[in-house]
C-alpha cells in the first residue's frame, strides 16, 4: 500500500475513485493525466483535490481543468476543452489567456453556450431566481429559489457527510505528539465539528470568492415570501416569512409583511395553523448536536488538553458560523415592496469648485450616464504632458505596478510604469531634470485637489497608489483582437456580472474610494476608457483620451470600468486612487513628501548663500 509524504497511508483504489470524482465529465483518455496526479493525492472532499508537493498540502479544485485543457485538445476533444476553459475561468476571470483561449475553441467548434462543469446547482438556481425577482417575474423567481433550497439541503447533507471520516490535527504537526485515547477522541472529533461548520460558508461562496454571501440561506425565505405574496399565494407567504423569522425573529419588515399576511387569511382560515417550514436552524450554529457538545466537553475535560467549560458549551451552541449573519445584512427587506437598490457608504454629493481656472468641465455624472463620475479637460498643458512622457521614457520600468509582469492584462501589450517617488529619485541623482520629476509630483497633487474639491468631501482625500503608466500595442500581434486593454473591473471591490454584485472584499483594494486617470497623450490607436452597466457588457460611456484629460470617479461596483485594446502606438497616463482612510495612505508617497520637503529646504538655503545645491552633493 503506497504512503503519502507524511507517511498516512491511503489505498489506492479510493486514491482513482477522487479522479473519477473530480473530472466525470473528461474521456478515459484525458484522465490519465489526471491519473497520475491522483497517485500523490490525500484526501478527496465533494471535488477538491490536495495533493502533497514541496510546499505542503496543496488543494486544488477549478485548477485542475485548466491541466485538462492540453490533453483535450490533443484529443480533439475541443466542446469538452470549451468546457474545461470556461469551468477554470469561471473563478479566475482576470485571466485574460483563458478568456482569449475560450474563444478560440468557441471559434473552432461554433459552440456558443458553455457549461460550468463545477457549478453549484443550488447557487446557479439562487442567482437565477433572484434575476427573475428583480425583473418582477414572480412565478419564474418561486420555481427557481424552491430548486435552490431543495439543491441547498442536498448538498448540505453531502458536505458533512464528507466530514465524516480520518482527520488531521494539523496544530500538532510541528511537536512530537502523540495523544492518549481521550485526547485523540477529542481532535478527531473537534476536526470533524469544524469541518461541518465550515460547510456553511463553502455552500454560500460563490466560485472564486473568498467570502460567502452574507444572510445566504434566510434570503431565500425572504425572496419568497414577497415573491408568493405577489402571485397570490398568501398561504405560502405567510409560510416563508415565519420561516425567515425563524432566522431573525426581531425583523421588523417581515414581521409586518407576516401580520398584514395574517389579516388577509383571517376570514377563510386560522393563521395560526400555518407553521413555518421545517427549515435546518442548525445551519444558524455549530453543526453539533447536545450529544456531540457533552462529548467534546468530556473528553477534552478528561484529556485537559483543552480548556473547555459549560459557559464554553452554551457559547458553541450559540455561536453563528461565517456566511450567516446574526443580523439582516442586505437582502429584500421588502415590507411589502421590491428590494431597494445598493447604497453606498457615504452622502453623495459633485459639483463643487475646480479650483483652477484653466480647468475646463465637460461632462458630469448625469451626462455620463452613472454616479460619482465627471469628465475635465485642460487638468494639465500640452507642454507639461510633453514633458512628463520624457519623464516617462527616462524612468519607466517593464511591469513596475504589475508584480514585474509586462503584459498583465493582456498578451498582445507591453505595459511599463513608475511611481512619484522613483521619477524625484532619478531627478535627485541628475537621470532625469529635477524639475520634470518634480512636475509628476505637483499634477498629482493638483488633481487630488480637485476631485476632493469636486465631490465636495467633507474629510481629507488622501492617496492610496500613484502610478504613471504607458501601455505599448505589440507589432505583429494585433490582428482579429477581441480583448481588452483591461478588463472590466471595480477599483475597490470584485465585480461578480452574473450576480450583478459586487463583492467588497480582499484581495480587491476595499479602501480605495475615489479613482482618476490623467491622460498624457492622444497619438496612438484604441484605449478608449469604458464605464459599463455591473453586467461588464452594456457600454455606458466611452472616453476618448487625450494630453490634459482627466477622468474621475468613486472606485465602487457603481463604476464598473474597462480600457479598450491599444491597438497601434503608446497610450500614457498618470493613474490616481485615493482613500478617504489614513491609515491607508500611501507609504511612498509620504517619502515623496519628505523629498519634496527637504528639496524645498536645500533650495532655500542655496538661495540664502547663492549656492547651487548640487555643489554640495
Amino acid at each position: 500500500m503506497p504512503e503519502t509524504r507524511q507517511g498516512t497511508c491511503v489505498p489506492t483504489g479510493f486514491r482513482l475513485s477522487c479522479a473519477a470524482a473530480a473530472a466525470p465529465w473528461a474521456p478515459p483518455a484525458a484522465r490519465l493525466f489526471i491519473l497520475a496526479l491522483a497517485q500523490r493525492a490525500h484526501v478527496c472532499k465533494s471535488r477538491v483535490w490536495c495533493l502533497h508537493t514541496e510546499g505542503g498540502l496543496t488543494c486544488l479544485s477549478r485548477a485542475l481543468t485548466s491541466w485538462l485543457l492540453l490533453p483535450l485538445f490533443q484529443l480533439n476533444q475541443l466542446e469538452e476543452a470549451a468546457d474545461a476553459a470556461h469551468t477554470f475561468f469561471m473563478a479566475n476571470p482576470e485571466h485574460m489567456e483563458m478568456q482569449q483561449d475560450i474563444e478560440n475553441y468557441k471559434t473552432m467548434t461554433g459552440k456558443v453556450h458553455l457549461v460550468d462543469r463545477e457549478a453549484k446547482p443550488h447557487m446557479e438556481n439562487y442567482s437565477t431566481g433572484v434575476r427573475h425577482y428583480d425583473q418582477e417575474e414572480y412565478a419564474l423567481a418561486i420555481e427557481s429559489l424552491e430548486r435552490a433550497l431543495r439543491g441547498y439541503y442536498t448538498a448540505d447533507v453531502e458536505c458533512r457527510v464528507m466530514c465524516e471520516g480520518p482527520q488531521r490535527f494539523e496544530e500538532y504537526e510541528y511537536l512530537e505528539y502523540k495523544a492518549d485515547l481521550y485526547e485523540a477522541i477529542a481532535d478527531h472529533y473537534m476536526q470533524i465539528l469544524l469541518c461541518q461548520h465550515e460547510c456553511v460558508r463553502e455552500l454560500a461562496t460563490r466560485p472564486g470568492r473568498l467570502s460567502p454571501i452574507e444572510n445566504y440561506l434566510p434570503l431565500h425565505y425572504d425572496y419568497l415570501q414577497f415573491a408568493y405574496y405577489r402571485v397570490g399565494e398568501y398561504v405560502k407567504a405567510l409560510e416563508c416569512a415565519k420561516s425567515y423569522l425563524l432566522f431573525h425573529p426581531d425583523d421588523e419588515a417581515v414581521l409586518e409583511n407576516a401580520d398584514y399576511y395574517n389579516s388577509l387569511l383571517e376570514e377563510t382560515m386560522d393563521p395560526e395553523t400555518i407553521k413555518p417550514r421545517e427549515v435546518r436552524i442548525n445551519v444558524l450554529r455549530l453543526p453539533c448536536t447536545a450529544l456531540q457538545l457533552k462529548l467534546c466537553f468530556g473528553s477534552c475535560q478528561i484529556a485537559a488538553s483543552t480548556e473547555l467549560s459549560p459557559s464554553t458549551v452554551t457559547d458553541f451552541e450559540e455561536r453563528v458560523p461565517s456566511g450567516v449573519n446574526s443580523e439582516l445584512a442586505d437582502g429584500p427587506a421588502l415590507s411589502l415592496g421590491k428590494k431597494p437598490a445598493p447604497k453606498m457608504d457615504r452622502e453623495l454629493r459633485e459639483g463643487g469648485s475646480l479650483l483652477y481656472s484653466d480647468v475646463q468641465f465637460v461632462y458630469n455624472s448625469q451626462q455620463l450616464n452613472g454616479t460619482q463620475r465627471v469628465l475635465l479637460d485642460n487638468v494639465i498643458s500640452e507642454e507639461e504632458c510633453q514633458e512628463l512622457r520624457r519623464v516617462a521614457n527616462g524612468i519607466m520600468l517593464a511591469g513596475d505596478g504589475y508584480r514585474g509582469k509586462s503584459s498583465p492584462h493582456t498578451p498582445n501589450e507591453k505595459f511599463e510604469g513608475a511611481t512619484v517617488l522613483k521619477a524625484l529619485k532619478f531627478g535627485y541623482e541628475g537621470r532625469v531634470p529635477l524639475k520634470s520629476a518634480r512636475l509628476f509630483y505637483d499634477v498629482s497633487e493638483k488633481a487630488r485637489r480637485i476631485v476632493e474639491s469636486y465631490f465636495r468631501l467633507n474629510s481629507t482625500l488622501y492617496f492610496s497608489y500613484t502610478h504613471m503608466v504607458c501601455r505599448t500595442a505589440l507589432p505583429g500581434q494585433q490582428e482579429k483582437r477581441n480583448d481588452l486593454s483591461h478588463p472590466i473591473h471595480a477599483d475597490n471591490c470584485l465585480l461578480d456580472p452574473e450576480a450583478s454584485e459586487c463583492w467588497k472584499e480582499p484581495p480587491a483594494y476595499t479602501f480605495r474610494d475615489y479613482s482618476a486617470l490623467l491622460y498624457m497623450n492622444t497619438d496612438f490607436e484604441g484605449g478608449e476608457f469604458i464605464f459599463t452597466e455591473m453586467d461588464a457588457k452594456t457600454v455606458t460611456a466611452s472616453i476618448k483620451p487625450k494630453c490634459g484629460r482627466m477622468i474621475s470617479f468613486s472606485s465602487g461596483g457603481e463604476n464598473p470600468h474597462g480600457v479598450k485594446a491599444v491597438t497601434k502606438g503608446q497610450r500614457c497616463a498618470v493613474a490616481l486612487w485615493f482613500t478617504l482612510d489614513p491609515l491607508y495612505r500611501e507609504l511612498e508617497r509620504i517619502q515623496a513628501d519628505e523629498v519634496i520637503a527637504m528639496l524645498d529646504q536645500e533650495h532655500l538655503g542655496a538661495s540664502d548663500l547663492n549656492i547651487n545645491p548640487k555643489d554640495e552633493l
